[in-house]
């Protein structure tokens, strides 16, 4: 009788814990901005979770990708950087500048994304800017982390809906 009594109150101990132990999603996305000097190339380094992106990206086209399975789509690039274009904005000196889109690959549940400003000398420029508004329309809890790593300067920014742009001044 008295072990019956014990995981009675044992299990009342633990059910309120129990009932708010739900698994919570993280909604995050780290982007890596650095200048190559050897490029003379602003690259950008963007690190989104797959089954993320493929979310926004069935929702915004109406497209199944399959990212990172042997039947991925042929156009699931295409469409990529489509989002990418459409969310991602980079200024210098407060002038928006095109990028290119190099690729993509994968690591473990993480989508990484390649994009490069060519042309750019970095003794000319006074501000780099990153608008970062990635799955922010899709997740209202997402967090685009920005590092700058530029000419030894480091600058961190934690971008979200309302603030989606991080800038750094050389």
């Amino acid at each position: 009788m008295k072990i019956k009594g014990l995981k009675k109150g044992l299990l009342l101990l633990l059910l309120p814990l129990l009932a708010f132990s739900t698994a919570h999603k993280f909604y995050l996305s780290v982007t890596n901005v650095q200048y190559s000097e050897k490029d003379e190339a602003v690259q950008i380094t963007s690190r989104v979770f797959i089954d993320d992106f493929e979310d926004v990206l069935e929702e915004r086209y109406g497209v199944y990708p399959n990212l990172a399975t042997p039947l991925e789509s042929e156009t699931a690039d295409t469409y990529i950087e489509k989002y990418l274009r459409s969310k991602l904005l980079i200024r210098i000196d407060g002038k928006q500048v095109d990028y290119k889109f190099l690729g993509k690959k994968y690591d473990n549940d993480v989508m990484v994304c390649y994009l490069e400003v060519p042309k750019i000398k970095l003794s000319k420029i006074k501000s780099i800017e990153l608008q970062n508004e990635v799955l922010t329309d899709m997740f209202e809890e997402q967090q685009n982390v920005l590092h700058f790593k530029i000419n030894g300067k480091k600058k961190s920014f934690v971008l979200m809906k309302d603030s989606n742009k991080g800038m750094l001044k050389l």
